[in-house]
C-alpha cells in the first residue's frame, strides 16, 4: 500500500513539474514582441485622439482609443539626440555632457552601457532598428566608405537600416548594419560639416552659392550641399548612387520595417522604427501633397499616419497583432519654421501642434517635452486615458520588467503595471532638458531656472523659456503657463529649487 502511495506521489509530483516547466516555456514564448513608433517633431496637438488641433490622424487615434492615451507623457529632452539617448538607455540625457543635438559626431552611448536592446536580447529577443539614428556613428571622423563602427549594432541591435543623422543633413545616404547601401566603390563619400576644420564645399554647388538651383528655399542654416534640389546641413561629395529619394523615404522605411517583422516574426522581437517625419526637409511622398491643406508640414503628418495604419495592417495580416506591445511617441515637441521655407507657419489656419501648450521643439515649456505618449497592445491593454505622469526615460525600467528581467537604471522607474493595466502611480517628479538647459516638474508645479540668451529663438519664433528670474507655474490651474507664481509663491519656489538640486546639483 505504501509503495502504490508512493508511486502515486511520484506520478503527480513528476507530473506537477512537468506542468511548471511547460507554464515557464509558455510564458517565455507568448513574450510580446515590443515596437516602439518614434516620430520626429511631433507636437502634442498634432494627433487628433487628444483632440487639441484640426489635423486629422485616424491610424495614429487607433492605438490611441484602443490602447492606453497618456496625457502627461514627457520625451526627456525639447531636441532630438538627447531624447534619443535617454529613451534608450533610461538615464537623464544631461548627466552625459556629449548628449547634444550631433551632427556628424562619434557614437554618444557607451558600447559597454545598459540599452534596451541589450535587455531584451537576454531574453532570445531579435532586434531591430529602421529608420532615423541620429546618436552618432564611429569613434572620430567617420569614414562613409568602409563597414561603420560603433553604431547601432555595437549597442545591442542584431538588424540596422538608417540614416546617419537627420534628413536636413548629409550624407543623404542609408546604413545598413555599419554599410552605406548601394556605394560604388569609384565614387567614395567625403563629408564634412560647418563646425569643422576643413569646412569644404568641394567646390560643389551649395544653396549658399547656388539658390538657383534647389528646389526648397533655406530660411536659416541649410545652405551646404545641394541633394535632389535640397539644401543640406555638411557639404557632401560623392555617393551618387547611394543617396537616397528624400520623397521615397516614408515608403522605403516602411517597407524595411515591415520585412523585419515578417522575417523575425516567429520569435520575439524589438523594432525599434523611428520615422522621419515632420522632421525637415518636409519631403511627402505625391500622393500626399495637397491632402492635409497646411502644407508640407501637415502632409507629412498625414503620410506617417497613414505609415502607421500599414505598418499596424502588416501587424495584423502576420497574425502577431495580438501578442505585440506597441508604444508610439515623439522625440519633443514641434516646430514650424526649423530652416526652411515650406509654408508651415503661412499654411497653419486653425491647428495647433502645442496642443495650446507653451513653447515647442528647443523650450523648457511644456511642448518642448510633453508629447503624443500611447501604449497599445490588442486584447491586453484596456482602452483608457491616463493622467499620470510618465517619461520615455521610463521605458528601460518598464520594458525590462514586463520581459522578467531586473534591469534598472537610476533615473527611470517601473511603470509597467501603469502602461500594460492603467494601474498604479505615476511620476512624483521629472527633470526635462532643452539643449542643455532643465526645468523640474514635481506634481502639478514646474519651476525653470533663469538661464542666459534670447527669450525667443530668432529664428524658429519659439519660446525657449530663457529669463533673468525663476519661473513657477501650477500647471493644474494653469496648462498653458500664463502665469508666473514665483513671486506670490516663494515658499513653493524655494522647495521647487531644494528639490531639483538634489538631483540635478547646484551647477545647472
Amino acid at each position: 500500500m505504501k509503495k502504490n502511495l508512493f508511486g502515486i506521489v511520484l506520478i503527480l509530483f513528476s507530473g506537477f513539474f512537468i506542468i511548471s516547466c511547460n507554464s515557464i516555456l509558455n510564458k517565455k514564448i507568448i513574450q510580446p514582441n515590443i515596437i516602439i513608433i518614434y516620430t520626429d517633431d511631433l507636437g502634442y496637438g498634432d494627433v487628433s485622439a487628444y483632440k487639441k488641433g484640426t489635423l486629422n490622424t485616424p491610424n495614429i487615434d487607433k492605438l490611441a482609443n484602443e490602447g492606453i492615451r497618456f496625457n502627461n507623457g514627457y520625451s526627456s529632452s525639447a531636441t532630438c539626440s538627447p531624447s534619443r539617448y535617454a529613451l534608450l538607455t533610461g538615464t537623464y540625457p544631461w548627466r552625459n555632457p556629449r548628449a547634444k543635438i550631433i551632427t556628424g559626431g562619434s557614437l554618444i552611448i557607451d558600447t559597454t552601457e545598459m540599452t534596451i536592446p541589450k535587455i531584451l536580447k537576454t531574453q532570445g529577443y531579435h532586434t531591430g532598428i529602421v529608420g532615423k539614428w541620429h546618436l552618432g556613428l564611429g569613434s572620430g571622423k567617420i569614414n562613409y566608405n568602409s563597414n561603420i563602427s560603433p553604431g547601432p549594432n555595437q549597442i545591442g541591435f542584431d538588424y540596422s537600416h538608417i540614416m546617419a543623422d537627420t534628413q536636413d543633413r548629409v550624407p543623404c545616404v542609408y546604413i545598413e548594419n555599419g554599410d552605406v547601401i548601394n556605394l560604388d566603390q569609384n565614387d567614395p563619400i567625403e563629408v564634412n560639416f560647418f563646425h569643422q576644420k576643413e569646412n569644404n564645399d568641394y567646390g560643389l554647388p551649395t544653396g549658399l552659392k547656388n539658390p538657383e538651383l534647389t528646389t526648397m528655399k533655406w530660411h536659416h542654416g541649410h545652405n551646404g550641399s545641394i541633394v535632389n534640389g535640397v539644401p543640406r546641413i555638411g557639404y557632401m561629395k560623392g555617393g551618387e548612387k547611394a543617396r537616397w529619394s528624400d520623397i521615397d523615404m516614408a515608403d522605403h522605411f516602411l517597407k524595411k520595417a515591415q520585412d523585419y517583422i515578417k522575417k523575425n516574426k516567429e520569435n520575439p522581437f524589438f523594432l525599434y522604427y523611428t520615422l522621419q517625419q515632420p522632421h525637415v526637409p518636409r519631403t511627402p511622398h505625391p500622393r500626399f501633397e495637397g491632402k492635409s491643406g497646411m502644407g508640407p508640414r501637415g502632409d507629412a503628418i498625414i503620410e506617417a499616419d497613414w505609415c502607421v495604419g500599414e505598418f499596424y495592417k502588416t501587424l495584423e495580416s502576420e497574425g502577431i497583432l495580438d501578442n505585440t506591445l506597441i508604444i508610439f511617441s515623439s522625440d519633443n515637441g514641434p516646430v514650424l519654421n526649423d530652416g526652411y521655407y515650406d509654408d508651415a507657419v503661412e499654411k497653419l489656419g486653425d491647428h495647433t501642434p502645442s496642443g495650446g501648450l507653451r513653447g515647442g521643439k528647443y523650450s523648457l515649456f511644456e511642448a518642448g517635452t510633453k508629447v503624443p505618449f500611447i501604449a497599445y497592445w490588442k486584447g491586453k491593454i484596456k482602452p483608457g486615458v491616463s493622467n499620470k505622469i510618465i517619461s520615455q526615460i521610463d521605458l528601460f525600467n518598464s520594458i525590462s520588467s514586463i520581459v522578467g528581467t531586473d534591469y534598472r537604471s537610476k533615473d527611470g522607474i517601473d511603470f509597467s503595471n501603469l502602461i500594460i493595466n492603467n494601474q498604479g502611480k505615476g511620476r512624483q517628479e521629472l527633470i526635462l532638458e532643452a539643449t542643455t538647459r532643465t526645468a523640474y516638474r514635481n506634481g502639478d508645479w514646474v519651476m525653470i531656472p533663469p538661464y542666459n540668451g534670447p527669450a525667443i529663438g530668432p529664428n524658429v519664433k519659439i519660446e525657449l523659456g530663457n529669463s533673468t528670474d525663476f519661473k513657477l507655474y501650477n500647471l493644474k490651474e494653469d496648462p498653458s503657463q500664463k502665469t508666473n507664481l514665483s513671486k506670490k509663491e516663494p515658499e513653493k519656489l524655494e522647495e521647487m529649487i531644494s528639490s531639483f538640486v538634489k538631483i540635478r546639483g547646484e551647477n545647472f
